[in-house]
């Protein structure tokens, strides 16, 4: 294998000038706060191996890329059945469009999305109180992450909580067509806090590891999902993972990925590791700038592709 530590030390380097590219995403008043001059870089392989760079120790919030653990936690719940409520294609418009509900009956495009990943916590929600759901999510991604050390920041929920409007209105939106079945507030709590997951990059990457390895985190034996289940969750980030760059990001770095407009990105290279990067500086659809940079010159210089194994 490729000396993954000189590649990323040269991928930091080479990204270095750049710091500060892209605008933070200040609609949550807490991200509009972080110092966009950061960047941080964590592979971890199959092997256990872990090559780091830059800001990969700094905590920072992973917003959407949680969605990723929520579906693994709903699928486990509900299994297929969950198609019956949320969609499989990718969207062509903003996360967080309202249009297209409508348009949709209230049956949202994909689990990445906002008003899918509404309707996804809506489903882990049953048979709990929201603080219990929470905590389901906070202990699953510890348990993949093999971390206890992992929390929400609360005073990001609190900010998204104030200011998430919109996503009050595709919940609603989602309640009025029997897409939601608890009282909206109950299900928007678990996903603001789902949303405010405090994680660096080495600790995103291990907790990915289980989607690059069949479905079982390789370091500790923990069976999550099954290797057909890993597989689809793998499709998914790979056609829908970036809202409405996702054919850009496949066309460039051809690997599964789930971005977050905290400025993390987790990707995954099938059979070999778990990658994620952190910048907080978003591009104009709402994905790390230099974080894709990155990993476009990861794949670049490694090979790595699910469309060449």
């Amino acid at each position: 294998m490729a000396d993954l530590q000189a590649i990323v030390d040269d991928i930091h380097a080479a990204l270095l000038p750049r710091l500060g590219e892209g605008a933070v995403a200040d609609y949550i008043p807490q991200l509009a706060k972080v110092d966009p001059k950061q960047l941080g870089l964590a592979i971890v392989t199959t092997d256990g191996d872990i090559n780091i760079a830059g800001d990969a120790g700094t905590q920072f919030s992973i917003q959407s890329i949680s969605k990723v653990f929520m579906l693994t936690l709903a699928l486990g719940k509900v299994g297929e059945q969950l198609w019956n409520r949320v969609g499989r294609e990718p969207s062509g418009s903003a996360f967080n469009s309202i249009v297209q509900l409508e348009h949709e009956h209230g049956i949202p495009r994909n689990p990445f999305i906002n008003a899918g990943a509404i309707a996804v916590s809506d489903v882990v929600l049953s048979g709990h109180q929201p603080r219990e759901a929470i905590g389901e999510l906070l202990q699953f991604v510890r348990y993949v992450a093999d971390d206890e050390t992992i929390s929400i920041d609360e005073s990001v929920a609190r900010s998204e909580t104030s200011t998430g409007y919109r996503n009050f209105a595709l919940a609603n939106f989602m309640r009025a067509f029997g897409n939601l079945h608890h009282p909206v507030e109950h299900v928007l709590g678990v996903y603001f806090h789902q949303c405010a997951v405090s994680m660096n990059c080495v600790q995103l990457a291990k907790a990915g590891l289980y989607l690059a390895a069949r479905g079982t985190n390789p370091l500790t034996g923990h069976s999550v999902v099954s290797p057909k289940r890993a597989r689809r969750i793998n499709a998914l980030m790979l056609t829908c993972g970036h809202y409405d760059g996702s054919g850009d990001f496949a066309y460039r770095v051809g690997l599964p990925g789930k971005s977050g407009v905290g400025g993390g990105i987790l990707a995954v290279a099938p059979g070999i590791a778990s990658i994620a990067v952190w910048s907080p500086g978003l591009n104009k659809v709402g994905n790390s700038l230099l974080g894709s940079a990155a990993l476009e010159m990861l794949a670049a210089r490694t090979g790595w592709s699910v469309f060449d194994m």
